[in-house]
């Protein structure tokens, strides 16, 4: 009788390792053939390759796409507020972890907030919106805990202006 396994994935200690022993041409096509499985692979070459040296500019895209994303939800419904609003918080996550930078995500989540304590119709008349804002808030504090302190105090100025 036929036994399927599943293909267990190797530690990255192992993949690092197998890696040195590649050529760069192997390398190159490794991470083309990864890029075509998922989108997000894609994406997360596409940031390390192009985007990863202007990381202000790179901040500077993801907060217009955020914009972009808050002024085409054009329903009223809370329902589907409630969607589009996880929809995009679910985004700022991913490209926060594109870039592995504790200023870069204090900055993005800060104008995330920024964006949805402004939006019309108020957050504050929906609970699930509003405990969203305030877990969100919560969770920039303790990045700027973990920031130099000339950044923690302008990242705490910009706090005060949403609590």
């Amino acid at each position: 009788m036929f036994k399927t396994h599943l293909l267990k994935a190797a530690s990255l200690a192992q993949i690092k390792k197998e890696l040195k022993l590649r050529s760069s041409q192997d390398i190159e096509e490794l991470c083309l053939r990864l890029g075509r499985f998922k989108k997000e692979n894609k994406e997360l070459l596409t940031y390390l390759l192009f985007e990863a040296d202007d990381e202000q500019g790179y901040i500077t895209h993801i907060k217009e796409t955020i914009d972009d994303e808050f002024n085409s939800i054009t329903n009223t419904n809370f329902y589907y507020l409630k969607k589009s609003v996880r929809k995009i918080l679910k985004n700022v996550k991913k490209y926060i972890r594109y870039s592995n930078d504790k200023e870069t995500e204090v900055a993005i989540l800060l104008h995330f907030c920024e964006r949805l304590i402004t939006f019309k119709p108020s957050i504050t008349r929906n609970i699930t919106l509003h405990n969203l804002y305030d877990r969100q808030i919560q969770l920039i504090d303790k990045k700027i805990e973990t920031l130099h302190e000339d950044l923690q105090y302008d990242y705490r100025e910009d706090m005060q202006r949403l609590k």
